[in-house]
């Protein structure tokens, strides 16, 4: 047997898992295993391979017959072609405050999109036709950015989660103000496993234009997909991606990731499992004195108040986000390869910590 001729081995733990993000998680092993189908011998580059081509149908079969997917390599890339696909250079996108592209994009919508974001303060994270009005106005106004888009997020940053219903009346909203509907779902998998839908039960069928699909955190190894559902109101999107620096030249092993977890039920397993960790997380936090759940644990996070100092002691058994460290909140996410005992063992830490 011929000797390794790398340096690669292990550097970490593989039994060791936090709850500071489902980003954290490795690669399913059943994505791993479409990876190594797709590799060997040579596949037509930049997208005119077999495995992009089939993942169409994948797409079509959940997010209707007229749905065009757009691999790309990340999510931040995804929302800004998204964006920059439904927006001209002098409009605008009303989103929430806590929207991801908005807090946690280093300005990329705004910088390479070249739109403005027009942001809304909410309770919960999520939009409604009534908080969308406190920025759709000024379509005329020469001196303002025009709101040509509404731009919202399944799940949502603080886990909560819109209803088919919910998403509609946006989408009836928005239309009827001339605005196109961008939904970010980097989390979409989650959303519909906890609302027990189909996928397309809240984006093509309430009328969503365009999507942004995450795969990562929910066990790929690395894509997303722009996924075009309202072809008439989207132009140029092959263009866009490559402008934006999102087009892969293997494209097959991005496509192929995706295709693993749409084709059949691993997305919605994935993401039923998450979801079921963070409700037995949440169930043995609220069974601890002195820590608030701070929002509802509708998808894979929960998030919390406690003291400052007891998060500080428990990071560094497990690793996880404050949220708004002056106020104590924290974020504890779930993932895909979350176990039972992971969720058991951070709750038995808290209550040590906690009783310090």
């Amino acid at each position: 047997m011929n000797p390794p001729r790398t340096d690669a081995r292990r550097r970490h733990d593989p039994d060791i898992r936090g709850f500071a993000s489902d980003n954290y998680a490795g690669v399913h092993p059943e994505v791993l295993a479409a990876i190594a189908l797709a590799n060997g011998g040579h596949q037509i580059s930049y997208g005119e391979d077999a495995y992009t081509a089939d993942l169409q149908q994948v797409i079509r079969g959940h997010f209707g017959a007229t749905a065009e997917a757009y691999p790309v390599f990340n999510g931040t890339g995804a929302n800004v072609i998204a964006l920059q696909a439904v927006t001209d250079r002098w409009g605008a996108v009303i989103c929430t405050e806590s929207a991801h592209v908005h807090t946690d994009e280093c300005g990329a919508p705004e910088h390479v999109a070249g739109l403005k974001l027009l942001t809304v303060p909410t309770p919960d994270g999520k939009l409604t036709p009534e908080l969308i009005d406190r920025q759709a106005w000024g379509f005329d106004d020469e001196h303002r950015a025009m709101p040509q888009a509404v731009s919202i997020t399944q799940n949502t940053e603080l886990g909560t989660v819109y209803t088919p219903d919910e998403v509609r009346a946006i989408c009836d909203h928005a239309h009827q103000l001339g605005m196109l509907v961008h939904m970010d779902g980097a989390r979409l998998a989650n959303a519909a496993a906890s609302l027990d839908v189909p996928m397309r039960a809240f984006t093509n069928a309430a009328g969503v234009d365009i999507l942004s699909f995450g795969g990562t955190k929910n066990g790929a190894l690395i894509g997303e997909a722009v996924v075009v559902l309202n072809r008439d109101a989207v132009r140029h999107m092959k263009h866009l991606r490559k402008l934006s620096m999102q087009l892969a030249s293997k494209m097959r092993f991005v496509s192929v990731q995706l295709e693993a977890l749409l084709a059949k039920d691993l997305w919605l397993r994935n993401a039923r499992h998450a979801n079921a960790m963070a409700q037995r997380l949440a169930e043995g936090v609220r069974a601890v004195h002195g820590v608030e759940i701070l929002y509802l644990v509708q998808a894979n996070a929960v998030f919390a108040r406690l003291p400052h100092d007891v998060s500080e002691r428990l990071r560094k058994r497990h690793r996880f986000y404050f949220w708004d460290e002056a106020a104590g909140d924290v974020r504890w996410m779930c993932a895909f390869d979350t176990t039972e005992e992971d969720v058991d063992g951070f709750v038995a830490a808290l209550k040590e910590e906690m009783a310090r």
